[in-house]
Formats: C-alpha cells, structure tokens, sequence
C-alpha cells in the first residue's frame, strides 16, 4: 500500500513535473505527501585550490543564491500541494542531494523525483546524476517523471516473473484500481511457452481487478524498447516494473531492462522493489 509519498524538488522546471504528477497522485490514492529539497554542498562550498594561488571562494555570496532558491522551491510546493487539497510541508536540507534524498525517504512507501534537475539543457545524459544516485541507493520503490507527462490514461506492467515484476504487478493493481483506469500487462520472452506460464501467473496476481486488463507480448526485439512502445500505443500514463530483472546480479546496480526504460520513456515509470 502506498500510504506516504516525498516528492523531491530542485525547483527546476524538471522538477515541477515530478510535483505536479506526484502531487495529483498523493490526492487521488488518498496518501501522505511531503516535499524535499536540498542544497548541493557542490554549490555552495568553496572547491580545492589543488594548492594553486586562487582569490577566495565567495561562499556567502553563493550561498546567499541557492538557499533563498530552495525556499523558494518549497513554497511553491506547498502552493501546489494546497491546490490539490492537500496539506503538505516541504523541508529544505544541504548535503549531497542523493543521500539526503534516501536519507529522509526511509519513512516513505514512495520516492518521486523528476528526470531530469538542475543544468539538463548543458548535460549530454538521458538521466540526472541525483536521479542516478535515487535510485541506485535507495531500498523503496521510487517514481522518475520525465517532463510533460500527466497523471492520466492507463497503467502499462512490465512483467518478466521476477521477484520485483510481482511485486510491481500489486502496486500496479493498487494504482490502476484506485485511479480507475486500464491495465495494460506487457510480457517479453524469447519462449512462446514461457511467455505463456507468465501470463497464467499474472492474471492470478491481478485477478479480481475492477478496471479492464489487456495484454500485450513480444518474442521480438529488446524488452525496454518494446514495453516504452506499449506505453506510447495505449497512452498510458504510468509504467510500473520492478527495479531488478530476472538477471539481477547485486543490489547495488539497477536492472539493464529497468535502467533503459527509465531513461527512454515519455511517460512516469514506477519501479517496485
């Protein structure tokens, strides 16, 4: 059950699409919000001179910058989350962005962080770096919502019968029932008979649900492709998959199928853990 949600922010314009959509999703689940921004000791603190004869850091005059922005920040949360009906403070910290982020989000069911943050437009990456750092470090189940995407039309599964697609599959459920909109199950496997067993054991696990369930599958090209491909053909508003695939090797790494959707999709993704 998702019952308590942060949503970071930076304030960026990325960031807001995580506000928006994870604000509109607290309201509708009927869950706990709360926001979270963090000032980047990387830009407030003077770097290594590296023994060179630098002028010094104007560390208060930087400071002065990025810590009324972050309040900033927090008060248009707040506007916003009371636009939604919603009472809901957001608290400001400074650290390294990441582990603060995980740091105060071990009191959640959910994390949601936009896509993208602070200097996107100069970064060749699909991915922030915070965002990186979220999910790769965190135990919960996190949100990423790239920029421009809404709370609205059909909840998209990935199911490959690992631990976490199971577990994906009742957030999924939970989401789709309560928002009332289709599921849509898309199920990948090189083995039509695997593929098969698959979807036997994903009509138990979301069997009994209210809203439409169709399926979809492919034994042809990569998985992430395909399910991104899914999501676009149904409208869907929400990919939700597990964070690690049936080749997961550690914790400590994200799932290549997983990794690739979240940097590719036009749409939230929700990965379970």
């Amino acid at each position: 059950m998702i019952e308590t949600i942060l949503i970071a922010t930076d304030g960026s314009e990325a960031a807001s699409a995580a506000e928006r959509f994870g604000l509109s999703l607290a309201s509708r689940l009927k869950a706990r919000a709360s926001g979270f921004t963090v000032v980047e000791d990387a830009d407030v603190r003077a770097p290594k001179d590296d023994g060179l004869t630098l002028p010094p850091f104007p560390e208060s005059d930087v400071a002065a910058y990025h810590r009324p922005r972050a309040e900033a920040a927090a008060r248009r949360f707040t506007e916003r989350a009371r636009s939604e009906g919603l009472e809901a403070a957001c608290e400001t910290a400074q650290g390294v962005a990441d582990d603060r982020i995980v740091e105060k989000g071990q009191g959640v069911d959910l994390l949601v962080i936009g896509r993208d943050g602070k200097g996107a437009q100069a970064r060749s990456a699909l991915i922030g770096s915070t965002v990186e750092g979220v999910i790769r470090k965190t135990t919960k189940a996190v949100l990423v919502v790239p920029a421009g995407c809404a709370l609205q039309g059909p909840v998209v599964l990935g199911f490959d019968g690992s631990p976490g697609s199971r577990i994906a599959a009742n957030l999924a459920v939970e989401v789709a029932g309560t928002l009332g909109e289709s599921l849509h199950v898309f199920v990948d496997s090189k083995d039509k008979g695997r593929a098969v067993a698959r979807f036997e054991e994903v009509r138990r696990l979301v069997g009994g649900l209210a809203v439409p369930v169709r399926e979809a599958s492919s034994t042809l090209g990569r998985p992430d492709v395909k399910l991104v491909d899914t999501a676009r053909e149904t409208r869907g508003s929400l990919i939700v998959m597990g964070a690690f695939g049936r080749n997961r090797i550690t914790d400590y790494f994200l799932g290549s199928n997983a990794a690739a959707v979240v940097r590719t999709s036009p749409v939230a993704v929700l990965l379970a853990r």
